[in-house]
């Protein structure tokens, strides 16, 4: 079918790109290089080794927890073992099976540890992930051929705009105490639909505690499994905690990103290692290892009766290991089974343990960042499906500025949520904040249809505080300069700076170091947030506020908020070309982020080009909340 060809098509561009990026990031760095791009753990100790499934060896490893670096490993991941010794040829491949902390597991593709082990200095290079590409290739494949049969296909001809959605609501709906009147809807819709229903979250929504409470309600109602999932371990952690929370049997599929013994006792490898058998599966290893132990004994004799004496050993070895596979394996389809929610990310949705499963519902979370060809994994399981999520706030990240153009960046949310409008709720009330910085982002993206809830809506950081501002530097002087390929404003950070220092003495007025606010401080462009946090590090008086304060890009906080966000919208030119801030969505995250305070400051004789901008502007003057920096001309 046409559909799934050309993302098949679109998929490969992006994952050549993605690969030409790998190369050139790897081929000609150090491992020093690779270790700061956080592709390399470098040096790392050995901390013991085990035998896994299906014979491999898994190797712990350690690295110094002076370089807590942050790094791209996760459960899952292709990684090579290697030494310094020889880096091109000591080097044997394996999959992530374990990451917490300075620690991490690696399953290597092999029974045994190479002689080179134990010569020169050990590392951990991560490699190319060609296994999420294959798993979104087959199931955009497996989905194509699904589109032609009758009954298997229905699903997927609603999702791709053949067969409209149905709902059927003969389902007595229990109360619903706690969620206000668009989230009940939600709740209802899920329950009713059919096939598909949409839940758009914008910030501050609920839409996590919308999912939970319709999750339930569905295993109320049908009592079948039901397959949980989004694009990252974040986002499944969170759901997970919460669902595992309402008392629900969660069962966590790969490795949590936030490790905490609550998370870590939902995934299966620990409820296989508490498991009634598994004392005896530990003896069975031991003795595998043993017998492992003796054969090697052997490796440099090379008599016949040597030969025969390792050889029986390594099958005595390698039939333990049989049983041990079959008895862990027992377990697991065990313990899945008994299982109300698994949860999982999208490729995780394919892990060998519940790859031939089936669900009746698949709910797929921040499915306004997830790249289609993933939702296809766990959708390729379903008869129904849940995507939720918002597609006005960041999309997904995608390499190949060409795969994006040509609609790559289009999520099946967004395609889904304009092709059937009957199957979407919009989250209506919103719980962070002050309604003077929520209503820009309501009229200029979700038709002026939110509203703040009583607890914010009039919120401030203390009486008489303007709650948003706009501060204008035009005619100051404040020029951008490109720094390779971002843009800086130095004198811009400055400013920002300078009224930061004011609004925290006024701060100290109303609040103790204890309970002070928690501030943002955003730009899009990395090398303006390399400045601001430059300027950071040189403000002692600041620093006392270090564990309150925050510098980062606008994708970093998506799904966080603060009580004070400040936005530097850097550019600041004679051509009022504005690059990257034009991407509106990112601006929407970046403004709702804020509880009680929003500032954004920047130039309105560049920024006024685009209609976005020249609205919030107007937006801000209607609000009492437009300034000039001259107003700020003589504060120190």
């Amino acid at each position: 079918m046409d559909y799934f060809k050309k993302l098949l098509n679109l998929l490969q561009i992006e994952q050549d790109e993605d690969r030409q990026a790998y190369l050139k990031l790897t081929e000609t760095s150090s491992a020093t290089e690779r270790r700061a791009a956080g592709l390399t753990w470098y040096p790392i100790a050995i901390k013991g080794t085990e035998i896994g499934r299906g014979d491999y060896l898994t190797v712990e490893v350690e690295r110094p927890s002076h370089q807590d670096l942050s790094h791209q490993f996760r459960f899952g991941a292709s990684a090579a073992l290697f030494s310094n010794h020889d880096a091109k040829t000591d080097r044997i491949n394996g999959t992530v099976s374990y990451q917490g902390g300075n620690r991490l597991k690696l399953t290597l593709n092999t029974d045994e540890l190479p002689d080179w082990s134990r010569n020169g200095k050990l590392g951990i290079d991560l490699l190319f992930d060609d296994n999420s590409y294959d798993e979104m290739q087959k199931a955009l494949k497996l989905s194509a051929k699904l589109v032609d049969d009758n009954k298997e296909g229905h699903l997927t001809r609603v999702l791709t705009g053949q067969s409209a959605p149905s709902f059927v609501s003969e389902t007595i709906h229990s109360p619903l105490n706690g969620l206000n009147a668009s989230q009940q809807q939600a709740v209802h819709k899920i329950v009713d639909a059919q096939e598909l229903a949409v839940v758009h979250g914008p910030p501050g929504t609920g839409k996590t505690t919308t999912l939970v409470q319709a999750i339930k309600a569905l295993i109320k109602h049908n009592k079948q499994q039901i397959l949980v999932v989004a694009p990252s371990n974040t986002a499944v952690d969170l759901l997970s905690e919460k669902l595992s929370n309402e008392g629900l049997n969660v069962l966590r599929i790969g490795n949590p990103a936030r490790v905490s013994e609550k998370l870590m006792s939902l995934t299966l490898d620990s409820r296989i290692s508490t498991h009634a058998d598994m004392k005896e599966i530990k003896k069975l290893k031991k003795q595998a290892s043993e017998y492992k132990n003796m054969a090697h004994k052997y490796k440099r004799n090379f008599g016949k009766a040597e030969r025969d004496q390792r050889k029986a050993l390594f099958d005595a070895a390698h039939q333990i290991i049989k049983e041990v596979d079959k008895t862990e394996q027992f377990i697991a389809e065990d313990l899945i089974s008994k299982a109300q929610i698994i949860t999982a990310t999208l490729v995780g949705a394919n892990h060998y343990t519940i790859r031939d499963l089936k669900f009746n519902t698949v709910v797929i979370d921040e499915a306004g960042q997830a790249l289609e060809p993933a939702c296809w994994i766990p959708i390729s399981k379903a008869k129904k499906v849940i995507l939720a999520g918002d597609h006005l706030q960041l999309p997904p990240t995608i390499k190949s500025q060409q795969a994006a153009k040509e609609g790559l960046s289009i999520t099946l949310l967004e395609k889904c949520a304009a092709l059937y409008p009957e199957a979407v709720v919009l989250l209506e009330e919103q719980y962070r904040m002050n309604e003077a910085i929520m209503g820009f982002s309501s009229k200029e993206f979700y038709d002026d249809r939110l509203k703040a809830h009583e607890s914010v809506a009039s919120r401030l950081l203390f009486p008489g505080d303007i709650p948003l501002s706009f501060v204008d530097t035009a005619g100051c002087g404040f020029d951008e300069k490109q720094e390779g390929t971002s843009t800086a404003n130095p004198e811009e950070a400055a400013f920002l700076f300078k009224h930061l220092h004011k609004l925290v003495g006024e701060l100290r007025e109303h609040y103790t170091p204890e309970n002070f606010p928690t501030i943002a401080v955003i730009s899009p462009y990395k090398e303006q947030i390399r400045v601001l946090n430059q300027l950071l590090l040189d403000s002692p008086d600041l620093l006392i506020y270090a564990d309150k304060i925050a510098v980062n890009t606008i994708d970093s906080f998506q799904g966080q908020e603060r009580d004070v966000v400040y936005i530097s919208l850097t550019r600041s030119n004679t051509n009022g070309e504005i690059g990257f801030l034009s991407d509106i969505r990112r601006m929407n995250v970046a403004m709702t982020r804020a509880r009680k305070k929003l500032v954004m400051i920047g130039d309105s004789s560049t920024l006024a080009y685009a209609p976005f901008y020249a609205d919030m502007i107007s937006y801000a003057e209607q609000l009492n909340g437009y300034q000039s920096a001259w107003d700020y001309a003589g504060y120190d």
